[in-house]
C-alpha cells in the first residue's frame, strides 16, 4: 500500500484550484455531504463521504452534514442516527456543522413567497395525471397549465391557506414558472411545494407543506454558504434548475454572490453489488439478507460488520479516483483495497477452520512447550506471543492426506513436517471412520527441533502446518461470506433469455454466499472485544462479530476477505 499523503488529483480539484486561483470564494471552499434520512448509507456513499469531507480538510474549509429531511412519510429519527454512525466510523462527522433540511423551513417558505410575489411562481391545481399529461415528452413540448397566469395576489393567498392546511394532499401544488417548452424537462415549471399532512420526525405537525427536493437542496446550499456543491451524474440535468432557483432568490435580495455551484461526478457502479436503494429494500424486506447490517450487504453497517475498515475504504476511494465517465469497477478492486490495508493492521493469529485431532504419541501427557509466534511478521515491534503446545493438537483437515498428489508437502503417511513454530513431526499412525474418513493422526516429536532454539534447523523439512493446543483453542463459530450475487451484473439479460422477459436480479442470487463453521481459535483471540480484527494464519481476515460477539460468550468471527482472491477458485 502507497503510504504517499498526497491529495489524488482529478477534475473538481482542479475547478477548485482554478477558483482559489481567481478568488471567486475570497479563498473559502465548502462542501456538503446531504444524504435523506430515509435508509442507510451504502458504499456509494462511501466515495461521496470521501470526496466531499476529504476536499474540505484538504483546503482548511467546511463540509457540512445536512440531512435532507423533506419527506417524513419515509424519514426516521433511527436512520439520523444509523448515518451519524457512519460518518463517525469513517473518521469525519464534525457536531459544529450538522444541520437539517427541516432547519430552514422558514426560509425555505419565504423565499417561494418571494418567488409567487414576483411572478415566479403559481400554484397550480390540476391533478397529478392532469400534470403528467401536460408535461410533453423528450420531443414534444409541454402545454401550460390553466392557472399558470393566476393573479399574484390569488397565488399568494392560494399558498397561504395551503401553509394553514386548509387544503387536503394533492388539491394544490407550488410550481415555479420557467418554460414548458424547455428541452430540459426538469426546467417544465417544477413544483416547489407540495401538500403533505404528514407528522415530521423534528419539525412534528407545524407543517402541512414541504418543499421539494430540487428546490429545498440548492437553496439550503445557499443558506449555508456552500461553495462547490458535489453530486452525482444523474443529476447534472438539474443543474440549470439549481441555478434558476438560487439565480432568481438572490435577485429578490435573499443571497449574496457568488453562489455555489454544482458540479456533477460518476456514481460507484460495483459488479455483484446493486446499490439502489429499492433493490437494498427488497433484499432486506424480501428476507434475502439478515437486515441492513448483514455482512453481505453493500451497506456501511454490513461492511464494517463483515470487518471492512474506514482505511480500505479510503484506499479504494483514491484508487478508482473522480471522473465524469460512468464506469463500473469490479468488487475485487474493493477486496484488494481491503486486503492491503489490513494486512498492514491486522494482528495475527491461528484459526484451525476444519479440525482434525492430531496426537504426539511420545509427548508427555501433563508437558506443554511455550512457542512464540509473531504478532505480525513485517512487523517485529509489535512482540510476539507465546502459543501452548500440548501432546493433542488440531490441524486442518487439509493439512494431512492418505493419497496426497504431487507435489504435497503437508503431512502424509510416513512423512514428515514442520509445526510453525515448533517441532518437526513424523506421522505414525492413523484412525478412519467406516466411510474412510480419517478421524484421528498420530505422529512422533522431534524434541531437537523446536523452533528459535540452537540446532533447530539442522533438519530440514519442506512442509509447514498451522496447529493449535486441543486443551486451550476455543471452540468458534466462523462465518465466510461471499459475494451476494452469482453474476457480475444482477438482473441483467443473458444470452438466451426470452426476448419480451424482464430478469429479476433476485434471481440472480448466489445460494452459497455464506458458510458457517465450527473452528478453533487462540484463546487470546477468542475474548477479543467486538470489532476486533485478525489475520488468521493462512485463511485470510475476520472480525468479531459486532452483534453476536461477546468475550465469556461463544466467539463469533466473519471473514472480510480472503488472502487472496479466490472468487471462482473452489474457496
Amino acid at each position: 500500500m502507497s503510504e504517499s499523503n498526497e491529495p489524488i488529483s482529478h477534475f473538481i480539484r482542479n475547478r477548485i484550484d482554478a477558483d482559489q486561483d481567481k478568488g471567486t470564494y475570497g479563498g473559502k471552499v465548502t462542501t456538503r455531504f446531504p444524504p435523506e434520512p430515509n435508509g442507510y448509507l451504502h458504499f456509494g456513499h462511501a466515495k461521496s463521504i470521501f470526496l466531499n469531507f476529504g476536499l474540505a480538510r484538504d483546503y482548511d474549509g467546511i463540509c457540512h452534514l445536512r440531512f435532507d429531511d423533506t419527506n417524513p412519510v419515509k424519514e426516521e429519527q433511527a436512520y439520523v442516527d444509523a448515518i451519524r454512525e457512519d460518518i463517525d466510523w469513517l473518521g469525519f462527522r464534525d457536531p459544529t456543522h450538522e444541520h437539517f433540511a427541516s432547519d430552514y423551513f422558514e426560509t425555505l417558505y419565504q423565499g417561494a413567497v418571494a418567488l409567487v410575489k414576483a411572478g415566479l411562481a403559481y400554484v397550480d391545481s390540476q391533478s397529478a395525471d392532469e400534470m403528467r399529461a401536460n408535461r410533453g415528452t423528450l420531443t414534444e413540448p409541454g402545454t401550460n397549465s390553466p392557472y399558470r397566469e393566476r393573479a399574484i395576489d390569488e397565488n399568494l393567498d392560494l399558498f397561504t391557506r395551503m401553509r394553514a392546511g386548509e387544503f387536503p394532499d394533492g388539491e394544490h401544488i407550488l410550481r415555479a414558472k420557467i418554460d414548458m417548452a424547455s428541452p430540459n424537462l426538469n426546467m417544465r415549471d417544477p413544483a416547489i411545494y407540495r401538500i403533505r399532512h404528514a407528522h415530521h420526525h423534528r419539525t412534528g405537525d407545524d407543517w402541512p407543506i414541504y418543499p421539494m427536493y430540487d428546490y429545498a437542496h440548492c437553496v439550503s446550499d445557499a443558506i449555508e454558504g456552500v461553495t462547490h456543491s458535489l453530486c452525482t451524474l444523474e443529476f447534472e440535468d438539474h443543474r440549470p434548475l439549481y441555478d434558476w432557483f438560487i439565480d432568481k432568490l438572490a435577485d429578490l435580495g435573499f443571497f449574496e454572490r457568488p453562489l455555489p455551484q454544482q458540479i456533477e461526478f460518476s456514481r460507484l457502479n460495483l459488479t455483484y453489488m446493486p446499490l439502489s436503494k429499492r433493490k437494498l429494500i427488497q433484499l432486506v424486506e424480501g428476507g434475502h439478507v439478515d437486515g441492513w447490517d448483514d455482512p453481505r450487504m453493500p451497506t456501511l453497517k454490513g461492511a464494517r460488520r463483515r470487518g471492512f475498515t474506514p482505511a480500505g475504504f479510503k484506499l479504494f476511494t483514491d484508487r478508482i479516483g473522480v471522473s465524469k465517465s460512468d464506469s463500473l469497477i469490479d468488487f475485487g478492486v474493493l477486496e484488494d483495497c481491503m486486503r492491503e490495508t489490513l494486512n498492514e493492521s491486522a494482528e495475527r493469529r491461528i484459526g484451525v477452520l476444519d479440525p482434525l485431532k492430531l496426537v504426539l504419541v511420545n509427548f508427555p501427557e501433563e508437558h506443554e512447550e511455550t512457542c512464540y509466534a509473531p504478532n505480525h511478521p513485517q512487523k517485529p515491534d509489535w512482540g510476539k506471543r507465546e502459543v501452548k503446545l500440548t501432546r493433542e493438537l488440531w490441524i486442518e483437515r487439509g493439512d494431512f492426506a492418505l493419497d496426497p498428489p504431487k507435489k504435497y508437502f503437508r503431512l502424509k503417511p510416513d512423512g514428515e513436517v514442520r509445526l510453525r513454530y515448533g517441532f518437526i513431526i513424523k506421522h505414525v499412525g492413523h484412525d478412519v471412520d467406516e466411510d474412510g474418513n480419517v478421524t484421528c493422526v498420530y505422529a512422533e516429536y522431534d524434541p531437537d527441533t523446536k523452533s528459535g532454539t540452537p540446532g533447530a534447523d539442522a533438519r530440514k523439512v519442506k512442509g509447514n502446518i498451522h496447529w493449535l493446543s486441543a486443551r486451550d483453542a476455543v471452540e468458534t463459530e466462523i462465518r465466510q461470506y461471499d459475494r451476494l450475487f452469482n453474476v457480475p451484473a444482477p438482473g441483467a439479460r443473458r444470452e438466451g433469455d426470452e426476448p419480451d422477459v424482464e430478469r429479476d436480479f433476485l434471481d440472480d442470487i448466489n445460494p452459497d454466499s455464506i458458510h458457517t463453521l465450527t473452528a478453533y481459535i487462540e484463546a487470546g483471540a477468542a475474548n477479543a472485544e467486538p470489532e476486533s480484527i485478525y489475520q488468521f494464519e493462512r485463511h485470510g481476515y475476520f472480525v468479531a462479530d459486532q452483534k453476536e460477539h461477546a468475550p465469556g460468550q461463544r466467539p463469533v468471527f466473519n471473514r472480510a476477505v480472503t488472502l487472496r482472491d479466490s472468487w471462482g477458485q473452489g474457496k
